[in-house]
């Protein structure tokens, strides 16, 4: 379980085949430093477990589903990761309940910056809408974020300069992918509702 408040960025040290997915390696002297095997990193909001690591390298493995439900695959040396290690019993949540777990690839579809402020909107496949509200919770990359409006096939969020400083958000172009995970509540209230209607 993670908060979607993104520790630190990372960069892809390299990325080999490992048949059916690849082994991925990401270096970060803080987040990644006491880094364990078993340990469960969320990188660009997807839960990974680390493979193999040693003072600040971190390696994963990614198999053919999550390659082709996440950016991970786009993924090459010299590309910056966001970073979150999974909660620890007593932690602080300031973001909101995020399961590292990826529902679906958006696109960034428009971006207007004002100053240093920035209002993105990514498009979206329908059926996420449907687990979005206006001010509900939203992950983009790891990124906990305030959903600002919604709309059947797109959304927008207003990110203030931290989280564009302090993200990869901060440095994506139209047409870019992201990772998306609607919030976990939505997901079940969605899920009774259809039942209801059986």
């Amino acid at each position: 379980m993670f908060t979607g408040l993104v520790e630190a960025m990372g960069v892809v040290e390299h990325v080999h085949p490992a048949p059916p997915g690849v082994r991925l390696a990401v270096r970060q002297d803080v987040v990644l430093r006491d880094a364990q095997v078993g340990d469960s990193i969320a990188i660009n909001g997807c839960c990974l477990t680390v493979v193999s690591a040693s003072e600040g390298l971190a390696e994963f493995e990614a198999g053919s589903e999550t390659l082709s439900r996440t950016n991970l695959g786009s993924l090459a040396p010299g590309r910056q990761v966001n970073l979150e290690r999974s909660l620890k019993v007593g932690d602080s949540l300031g973001g909101h309940f995020v399961t590292g777990h990826i529902d679906a690839l958006g696109r960034l579809d428009r971006r207007t910056d004002e100053g240093g402020w920035a209002t993105l909107w990514f498009r979206v496949p329908a059926r996420l809408t449907r687990q979005m509200a206006s001010k509900g919770s939203i992950a983009v990359d790891g990124v906990s974020l305030t959903l600002v409006a919604v709309e059947a096939e797109r959304f927008s969020v207003a990110l203030i300069p931290h989280t564009l400083e302090v993200t990869t958000l901060g440095g994506l172009k139209e047409g870019d992918a992201v990772n998306l995970e609607t919030d976990l509540l939505a997901k079940y209230v969605e899920q009774q509702l259809r039942g209801n209607r059986s």
